[in-house]
């Protein structure tokens, strides 16, 4: 069932065409510290630029750094400091609790007085890479992308529509096993996957 699933994808057009080529990155790479447990340590990450869907044009992507398990939440670029924080407590924090780091790139919500004030006071660490390398943080940056071509794939023709893609995109993405884990975030978590049946 594997190999036929893999010999339709890899002769579908539509998914070549819109496939990302990867390699690894030149250069030595300092890896991040691998948690020590689920939602210890999370990722954080805007897809910006879309177009409007329900008045939203943003997504925040939240990827749990030890489960590879993601939370894709509609949002909007004019969002501020307080609207990130509400998010977070609403998506985030509400299932798994506060998180021991957060890892985001240096955007300006990000690093702004609010954002580190509320860190210090929940005594969140955060790791902030170094400016315009993305690829410190490559796992975030993976999931937008494999969020993306999903989205490219299904969204309707006038593209107003992706944020009522985004839940069976987030539930796709977490039911599917990932390469350096070898099983789903799902199973991970949970200790089982979740069938369509």
């Amino acid at each position: 069932m594997n190999q036929i699933i893999k010999d339709y994808v890899s002769s579908c057009q539509q998914c070549s065409r819109n496939k990302n080529i990867h390699h690894k990155k030149f250069g030595l790479l300092k890896p991040l510290q691998i948690p020590s447990g689920p939602w210890n340590s999370v990722s954080m990450d805007f897809i910006t630029q879309l177009p409007l869907s329900s008045n939203f044009d943003s997504i925040l992507v939240v990827v749990d750094r030890f489960s590879k398990m993601a939370i894709f939440i509609p949002t909007y670029s004019e969002i501020t400091a307080l609207d990130l924080a509400q998010l977070f407590i609403s998506h985030v924090f509400s299932k798994h609790g506060f998180p021991i780091s957060i890892v985001s790139d240096r955007g300006s919500l990000f690093v702004s007085s609010f954002w580190t004030q509320l860190c210090q006071q929940l005594k969140i660490s955060r790791d902030l890479p170094t400016a315009f390398h993305p690829e410190a943080d490559g796992q975030t940056e993976r999931v937008n992308q494999i969020l993306e071509q999903y989205l490219w794939m299904y969204v309707s023709y006038h593209q107003d529509d992706w944020h009522t893609w985004l839940p069976l995109a987030e539930f796709s993405y977490n039911n599917a096993e990932h390469s350096s884990k070898k099983q789903s975030p799902f199973f991970t978590i949970y200790g089982r996957n979740y069938s369509f049946d």
